[in-house]
């Protein structure tokens, strides 16, 4: 059972234009919905969740209209937002337990058993007993995953889960993820480009509202073998590389500048092949490059 988005729209009130004509296929398993922030990532997602409706456009999980039969996604949806509250005085254990209720678990002992086997599944078994206050950000979003693994979710939303977790929470948490996807359609909503190469088979990149992409990580890298190259050059340089090349991303390293620049043929001098990586295909749709792009027989099978 996949999620199929046909031609969705969003204008606030304000007048911002949040998205824009968006268009996805997403099969069963973990697909990345990757952006900056303001990209209208976390606008789907509550979309998505039932929290708000389109303008214009059509939703369905399988055979579910998602904007009419609110009730039945709620059934099966599970939605770890991007701030969601705790009681900080309540333990792991109670504050799930009582979800499980909300949700519907009304039998003590399948409540029981249910409840167990998530604190066991997200790595808080040990500390079950411990008030929520005390835990930490990983902790709390582990808690989150266990909350809206809450019966059986053929959808889980997980909306910038790693911003602002440590190296070894974001580690423990991304290994939770991975196998969550093996059953149901998860969406990873990020910017941290590295979680949806570590993660995801499908992807799709946006921005302003608008769908830039829809990939496979690894054949949209493959389909850049041999067509970024990098400079390692002086601050004051970058200005005139930027009128000759596509720059498609500058960062520093050791002091200077280090350039990738997408190309068909060697850029000129200095510059070195690289291998592509996801942060290349990011950047490259960001900064427009696969307009051209596209219009390559490798490319065909990104440019969708």
């Amino acid at each position: 059972m996949g999620l199929s988005i046909r031609n969705v729209s969003k204008r606030y009130a304000n007048g911002v234009q949040a998205l824009q004509n968006v268009t996805l296929s997403i099969p069963p398993g973990m697909y990345g919905l990757l952006g900056p922030n303001g990209a209208g990532k976390s606008t789907l997602m509550r979309t998505l969740a039932t929290l708000q409706e389109p303008d214009e456009g059509q939703l369905f999980l399988g055979d579910i209209d998602v904007v009419n039969q609110k009730e039945a996604v709620r059934q099966t949806l599970g939605y770890l937002p991007q701030e969601f509250g705790v009681y900080p005085k309540a333990s792991a254990e109670e504050l799930l337990d009582y979800f499980a209720v909300l949700k519907g678990l009304t039998n003590r002992a399948l409540r029981k058993e249910t409840t167990e086997a998530l604190l066991k599944q997200t790595n808080l078994w040990d500390k079950r007993k411990q008030k929520l206050g005390g835990f930490s950000g990983g902790m709390k979003q582990r808690f989150g995953v266990a909350v809206a693994l809450l019966g059986n979710p053929r959808l889980l939303i997980v909306d910038e889960p790693t911003a602002g977790l440590d190296p070894a929470e974001r580690v423990r948490f991304l290994n939770l993820l991975s196998e969550l996807g093996e059953n149901s359609v998860v969406i990873l909503s990020t910017h941290i480009v590295a979680d949806v190469a570590e993660l995801c088979t499908n992807m799709a990149i946006i921005n302003q509202g608008q769908i830039l992409l829809e990939a496979e990580p690894l054949e949209a890298v493959a389909a850049l073998k041999g067509r970024i190259w990098r400079k390692l050059t002086d601050k004051h340089t970058l200005p005139a590389l930027e009128q000759e090349h596509q720059i498609i991303s500058a960062k520093l390293l050791s002091g200077r500048t280090l350039v990738h620049v997408y190309s068909p043929d060697r850029p000129g001098s200095g510059f070195e092949p690289v291998e592509p990586d996801l942060e290349d295909v990011y950047f490259g749709a960001m900064t427009g490059c696969f307009d051209a792009f596209s219009q390559q027989p490798q490319a065909e099978s990104i440019a969708r």
